[in-house]
């Protein structure tokens, strides 16, 4: 590949693409810089979690999943690219680095999956009693091993038990901290309007102890009668092979890739992460799932109606907006 002149516009068109990520409660904890042909992405401290995010893993989950769409965006107008991860020893928050090196016609599944970027949202709703074909099961858990990571669907009651349990104590647990708690305020939304966190209309439900699985509480009223939580939902757990904070990027990269393959194929997705911000949790589910590297997130999947997306921030708020200017 010839290194191509790369015009600002599709670098911050990529960085468009990149933000409508998934990031927990909507906190968007990312920002970017660019260079000639490099986009950098950087960690936002600002945006990090206290107490149910101490180590930052949830913040690097969340920024892999942007990197993915950030490759997506690139590839979608014509750039072959290649990137690094932690590319400076002497800068933690620079997460990775993107560069263009030639042009490279876009594949079908980059394309495929950069055009469900827009139509992805996390669906808090009771999804429909559909069952998911074996097929596109194996095709998420291969989107998984795709980016380096792995997908284990937890299938009949024993393991679905399992998981439900662990979640139902990390939760109770994690709700007995008022940081957790204030956390959780914090980032609750009562109007769209507001650009980031988790608006009411877009957190689902108010929680019932009924569930099968707990989910959290961001304002949502109560259930209609009759709208009750699948009984037997399909659920997965996504994990990298190693717990440095390189696998919390390729763990974010794989759920990013799974998500967009369930939404290009009809699918409605919601995460809980309870059990993976307890790490004592987190390790029983490890040797439950009898896996070497640590669990990274909790993945519900199945057929919904449409929700509500969750709003971004501007990009003056996550790139320099003199470089929007000057675009």
């Amino acid at each position: 590949m010839t290194n191509p002149v790369v015009g600002r516009a599709d670098l911050i068109a990529a960085v468009e693409a990149a933000v409508r990520a998934p990031s927990v409660h909507n906190t968007q904890p990312w920002r970017f810089r660019l260079r000639d042909r490099t986009v950098d992405l950087y960690a936002d401290p600002t945006r990090q979690l206290p107490t149910s995010d101490p180590d930052g893993h949830a913040l690097r989950l969340s920024c892999g999943a942007a990197l993915l769409n950030l490759r997506l965006g690139l590839a979608h107008q014509g750039y072959g690219v290649a990137f690094q991860l932690l590319p400076d020893r002497t800068d933690p928050e620079l997460l990775a680095r993107v560069e263009v090196v030639g042009r490279a016609r876009p594949t079908w599944r980059e394309e495929t999956l950069y055009a469900a970027i827009a139509r992805r949202h996390s669906n808090r709703q009771p999804f429909l009693a559909t069952f998911v074909a074996p097929d596109l099961r194996a095709r998420l858990v291969q989107a998984a091993r795709d980016e380096g990571a792995w997908l284990d669907l937890m299938i009949g009651p024993v393991a679905l038990d399992m998981v439900a349990e662990l979640l139902r104590v990390a939760d109770g647990l994690l709700n007995t901290y008022e940081g957790y708690r204030s956390e959780l305020a914090q980032w609750t939304r009562r109007s769209d309007a507001d650009p980031d966190g988790v608006p009411s209309s877009a957190g689902g439900p108010a929680p019932d102890p009924g569930d099968l699985l707990v989910t959290r509480d961001f304002g949502g009223p109560p259930r209609p009668a009759g709208r009750t939580f699948e009984t037997d939902p399909l659920v997965a757990v996504l994990g990298a092979h190693g717990d440095l904070p390189a696998d919390d990027l390729i763990a974010g990269q794989a759920l990013q890739r799974v998500l967009l393959t369930a939404t290009a194929n009809g699918l409605s997705t919601s995460l809980f992460s309870q059990p993976i911000d307890v790490p004592a949790i987190r390790e029983q589910l490890r040797l439950g799932l009898r896996r070497t590297g640590s669990p990274r997130i909790l993945l519900r999947a199945g057929y919904g109606v449409p929700g509500t997306p969750t709003p971004r921030r501007p990009l003056a708020e996550v790139l320099d907006a003199a470089l929007i200017d000057a675009a």
